[in-house]
């Protein structure tokens, strides 16, 4: 695993990794183990399958031959259909500096990482109105996720209004003309 800067100011954990002859590598799933025994934050942000280590003349791993990750859903591209999910999928390719994003991507999987979670959580406050907390994206990585995510939230807003509903202020209407004057 190493430290990439691709972007000035946008360092990443990219992990690469060479498979056993024969072998495959899930990058989701290998994500998903690591998760369970790291903190986020230590949890590489792509994963990049090699056929061998680029090493230098010394026999030591040559940094800067390493590749670039692809930035990419292991899901094929499904387009946002409803204009929650066109925002959404916007806000996403937007933090993320990526073309389009798809209704099945997950943030994480195209690259994000809780630095940028905190900048999708404010854009979504102040595109949507709704408040979310980070947790939400992280539970909710993909757009159609976060979209029900986001539904249930106002469900449930609406639920904590109180039965009585809201008062209505009474007004005195004048009795006679002089009054109105």
């Amino acid at each position: 695993v190493v430290c990439r800067e691709d972007e000035p100011g946008d360092r990443r954990l990219v992990g690469y990794v060479v498979p056993a002859s024969g072998a495959a590598v899930d990058a989701s799933e290998l994500r998903g183990h690591l998760g369970r025994s790291l903190p986020e934050y230590m949890v590489p942000a792509a994963i990049v399958e090699l056929a061998s280590l680029p090493l230098t003349p010394n026999g030591k791993l040559d940094r800067r031959a390493l590749p670039a990750p692809e930035w990419r859903s292991s899901q094929g591209y499904r387009a946002p259909r409803t204009p929650e999910e066109e925002i959404l999928c916007g806000l996403f390719a937007e933090v993320l500096s990526l073309d389009r994003v798809g209704v099945d991507d997950n943030f994480f999987e195209l690259g994000g990482h809780s630095l940028l979670v905190t900048q999708v959580v404010s854009r979504i406050k102040a595109k949507l109105a709704i408040g979310i907390t980070i947790r939400t994206l992280f539970e909710a990585p993909t757009v159609l996720q976060l979209v029900n995510a986001l539904e249930e939230a106002l469900l449930d807003e609406v639920e904590q209004i109180p039965e009585s509903g809201f008062t209505v202020p009474v007004v005195d209407v004048a009795s006679s003309e002089d009054e109105v004057k």
